[in-house]
This record gives C-alpha cells, structure tokens and sequence, in this order.
C-alpha cells in the first residue's frame, strides 16, 4: 500500500467526519469551527486554554477564533478567565452549558454507533494506527504537535513533574493535551 492510497482513505474518513459535524452542528444552531472549539477546549489543559492556543491547534485565523469565541460566549458555551497571575493572558472554559451541548455533539451518534459496532480489540487496533499515523504526520509538521501531557518528554512520571513548567501537574492536566508537549523520545515506538 502506497501513501496515496492511504491519503485517499484518510482524506474520505475526515470529509466524512466534517459533513456529520455540520449535521449535528445545524441541531445545535452551531458551526463546525464552533464545535472544534469548544472540543479542543473539553480535551486541553489549562496551560493550553487560551485563544492563541486555540489559533494554532485548529490551524485557524487569530480573527475567526476571536470570532468564534465571541459567539460561543454571547450563547453562554464558554466563559473568558483572565490569569491570576498574568494579566495578559485569557484563558477559556467551558460551562456546563457548553459541555453538555459538546456531549451531544462529538463524537456524533452515527460515529459512535459506527464504532461500536466494531468489536473491542478492533477499535484498539483501529485507534492505535491512527494515532501512530497521527504521531508521525504531527513529527513532519511545522505546526505544534500538542501531545496528552503524560507522554511527554518533560514529564517525570514518578512525581507528575513538569520540567518546563518546573510544577507539579495536576491529574487532569497530565491525562489532557498541551501545547508545549514535546515527545519523549526515548519512548518506544512501534
């Protein structure tokens, strides 16, 4: 199999995912950047909540986050947080409004029935071969590869240690993505 072949399945999978976006987004009055937005939101942690964060993780203009982020506040989906201890900064969360309108959101009914139509050890496979397709594209991208905290190479798994941050992370912060994630390289790669 060639990476064209590949390219055209993976391409077919991500117009097949924006389209059912699109669908369970017009039920929810919302776009699919909208949607991503509040996603990426419900998945990061808070070192990774703030509009720039959201600018380079969606690939997106600064305007049409601004924008976005504007319309998801004005219907009450996310609320702005200025920084305790930076005031330049703004983070971004979720209420629970927005959490529960995400829940009936992603993944969509039709894709999770899909999945679940799969066995157990199918849907492993499936999700292990994606992510090291994923690992590998983000490797040759210059985008930011925004990676699940724990795996990172800053991390001291003993202590839940950030050597970047030079803090102690919290659980959740650790199990969420971050944007200053960088891969541990002595991890084992399959």
């Amino acid at each position: 199999m060639d990476a064209n072949t590949i390219y055209q399945q993976v391409e077919r999978l991500s117009e097949l995912l924006r389209v059912d976006l699109r669908q369970v987004g017009v039920k929810q009055n919302l776009q699919p950047v909208q949607i991503e937005v509040l996603h990426y939101l419900s998945i990061c942690n808070r070192y990774s909540d703030t509009p720039m964060a959201v600018t380079e993780y969606l690939g997106q203009t600064k305007g049409t986050v601004s924008q976005t982020i504007k319309v998801l506040e004005n219907k009450a989906l996310l609320i702005k947080q200025p920084d305790k201890k930076d005031k330049r900064l703004t983070h971004l969360k979720l209420t629970s409004k927005g959490r529960q309108v995400l829940e009936q959101c992603v993944p969509s009914p039709a894709f999770e029935q899909t999945c679940e139509s799969f066995t157990a050890l199918k849907q492993v496979a499936i999700a292990e071969a994606l992510k090291q397709l994923t690992d590998a594209v983000m490797a040759n991208s210059p985008m930011k590869s925004y990676g699940i905290c724990h795996e990172c190479r800053y991390i001291k798994q003993e202590a839940e240690f950030c050597q970047l941050l030079n803090k102690t992370l919290a659980t959740a912060d650790l199990e969420k993505i971050c944007r200053l994630f960088e891969k541990d390289k002595t991890a084992n790669d399959i």
